[in-house]
């Protein structure tokens, strides 16, 4: 009889998410929550006073969920989704918070309302974190891919 040495099952985590990648994660993470609950929130309660700005927090909110999910699984598919959502996350902070300081009246609730999104003024309400996460995204998904955490037949 010959002894059989156990196989490691796939990760079913994606290289992307371990390391510092991990850490990443969880700020994608803390972003998305807060984003989808507060455009929930407001949502619900106050969407006639400012449709823009909820709405787009509502994006925001469903590119952080796209982002976190795309930077854990494993895969080909997930890999693409992570660089898609994530130079969409910057295109958005970078327009939105151009057009916050250019035209503040398109984020202007009322008379003596002003509501911002995750993304107005480069994410300030939100210490600029929006603004940097984005960045340093694309750079750990560039060091990922360029450090040879190449996708194996088992992640595609």
């Amino acid at each position: 009889m010959s002894a059989q040495v156990p196989t490691q099952p796939a990760s079913k985590v994606s290289r992307r998410a371990r390391g510092l990648g991990r850490v990443l994660v969880i700020v994608y993470a803390i972003l998305a929550i807060g984003a989808t609950s507060r455009a929930v929130y407001q949502m619900a309660t106050i969407y006639h006073a400012a449709p823009v700005p909820i709405t787009l927090s509502a994006l925001s909110g469903v590119v952080y969920i796209l982002a976190t999910i795309a930077l854990i699984l494993p895969g080909r598919v997930w890999s693409t989704v992570a660089w898609i959502t994530i130079s969409f996350e910057l295109v958005g902070v970078l327009v939105i918070g151009t057009l916050s300081l250019l035209v503040p009246a398109i984020f202007a609730g009322g008379a003596e309302v002003s509501f911002g999104t995750v993304w107005s003024y480069y994410g300030v309400g939100y210490l600029f974190i929006p603004l940097a996460l984005p960045i340093l995204g694309m750079l750990w998904l560039r060091r990922t891919r360029a450090t040879g955490a190449r996708l194996t037949d088992s992640e595609a």
